[in-house]
């Protein structure tokens, strides 16, 4: 692919415990990596559970994923005091370049969980299903104005009595005209809908 400049973009994925955040990022780590130079840092209070996760399902060589233990609620670390995120995308940056894109997972929090743009150029904002679906009514700044809100886990709703339909038109009152994908890893392993975003980001072609 064309090379973008000095840096590679950075997209933060944020969003409540067990909206599937880990699983997203592995899921777009698969399908782009064969097109796409990339990287990962993870965000967890006291762990290294997320950056795990990640390199024992393999999804990229151990070299191209970092581990923040933030030790305080994750939103410090991505939106107030950005310094230890900065220094693990730097290091990345310096030791792998060149990379086109880094994705920097935060460790789970609420509704208000958003990175400073200082840290990040695009967010992705991640709820599920299983929440019910008040969830985008509810709002917050997480819903409405990360740059991408994915509702995940849609495979669930039957299960929980989620309308799928509710949740789309209280998504779109809350966000405007910003865009919203609706998502089952279950059902698309490859996360295709949110890796043709990132895909139009890069300007890598879709496949």
């Amino acid at each position: 692919m064309s090379e973008r400049g000095a840096r590679a973009l950075r997209i933060g994925i944020g969003g409540p415990v067990g909206s599937g955040k880990t699983a997203l990022v592995a899921a777009l780590c698969r399908t782009l990596s064969a097109d796409v130079r990339l990287a990962v840092v993870t965000n967890d209070i006291y762990t290294t559970e997320d950056a795990d996760f990640l390199l024992r399902h393999g999804v990229l060589p151990d070299e191209r994923v970092r581990a923040v233990a933030t030790g305080c609620c994750p939103h410090t670390a991505i939106r107030d005091d950005i310094s230890a995120n900065l220094e693990a995308i730097d290091d990345l940056e310096s030791s792998l370049a060149p990379l086109d894109l880094v994705l920097v997972e935060s460790g789970g929090d609420n509704l208000t969980a958003t990175f400073s743009y200082g840290l990040i150029d695009r967010q992705i904002f991640v709820v599920d299903v299983a929440g019910g679906d008040k969830v985008p009514r509810k709002g917050g700044p997480g819903v409405t104005r990360s740059d991408l809100l994915v509702i995940n886990k849609t495979d669930l709703a039957p299960q929980v009595r989620a309308d799928l339909d509710v949740m789309d038109r209280d998504a779109r009152v809350q966000r405007g005209d910003l865009p919203v994908l609706f998502t089952s890893l279950t059902d698309d392993p490859a996360a295709t809908a949110v890796a043709t975003w990132v895909r139009e980001l890069l300007g890598v072609p879709v496949r």
